[in-house]
């Protein structure tokens, strides 16, 4: 266990390696939407906050189902699972009832700030150990692949499930249908990504993350559907 009083530079570095990235990506994903009808500063802080404190449950979660689980595959895919499950719900709670989500496009905005707080916190946790181990040189290498990889797919898989809630903003009857599709496509982008990092090669890991870009371009696509959609139809409260 890392004694952060008498290593503080050890936190510190972990601290900012894990917030920085998120942070940023979390003004990238913002600017993707209207920025004359930006969501509250307030509500996207308590979502990224929000994804900070799940991280927490869901460490508990893993830990947990290890009594079950057999075999580094289904741990893959349960642990995807949690973390997934764990997001939308995150997510639900602070948007039930939110006057604020009027438009398609807000659903996925909600999502990826939640995310991008569980990332961070992920990113500290995990940033801590090469820290100490290695020094800020490895430590800094490690949280820049973890700022390609790590924090963009946790953006995109919750995207996915923000994106299919905004595709039935006017089909409320397919609702559960979307919100399922979304929660499977993030599971599988999920799994696939931590399989291949976790048992890849450098030549995966690569291939890996040029699929990751790929997703986003087309997260970026479903966006600007989305953005037309609230355009093209009267808001509704």
């Amino acid at each position: 266990m890392i004694d952060l009083i008498k290593d503080p530079k050890t936190l510190l570095f972990a601290v900012l390696s894990g917030l920085v990235p998120a942070i940023f990506w979390l003004w990238f994903w913002l600017k993707e939407e209207d920025s004359e009808e930006q969501e509250p500063v307030g509500l996207i802080i308590i979502s990224f906050m929000m994804g900070g404190i799940l991280v927490l449950i869901a460490v508990w979660l893993e830990k947990y189902s290890l009594n079950f689980i057999k075999g580094n595959t289904t741990q893959i895919i349960v642990w995807a699972v949690i973390e997934e499950l764990l997001k939308f719900l995150g997510v639900m709670i602070i948007i039930a009832g939110n006057q604020n989500v009027d438009r398609p496009i807000d659903y996925p905005m909600y999502f990826i700030a939640t995310a991008l707080g569980f990332a961070a916190l992920e990113n500290i946790l995990y940033l801590m150990n090469p820290f100490s181990v290695s020094g800020a040189v490895v430590g800094m290498l490690t949280g820049n692949l973890r700022f390609l990889g790590s924090t963009l797919l946790h953006a995109m898989s919750s995207a996915m499930i923000g994106s299919a809630l905004g595709l039935s903003f006017y089909l409320k009857q397919y609702r559960v249908f979307y919100i399922l599709l979304g929660l499977v496509c993030a599971v599988l982008l999920h799994s696939v990504f931590n399989f291949f990092i976790m048992k890849g090669s450098g030549e995966n890991f690569l291939s890996v993350f040029g699929f990751l870009w790929v997703v986003t371009i087309i997260n970026i696509l479903i966006f600007e559907k989305l953005k037309r959609m609230g355009e093209d139809a009267p808001v509704l409260n």
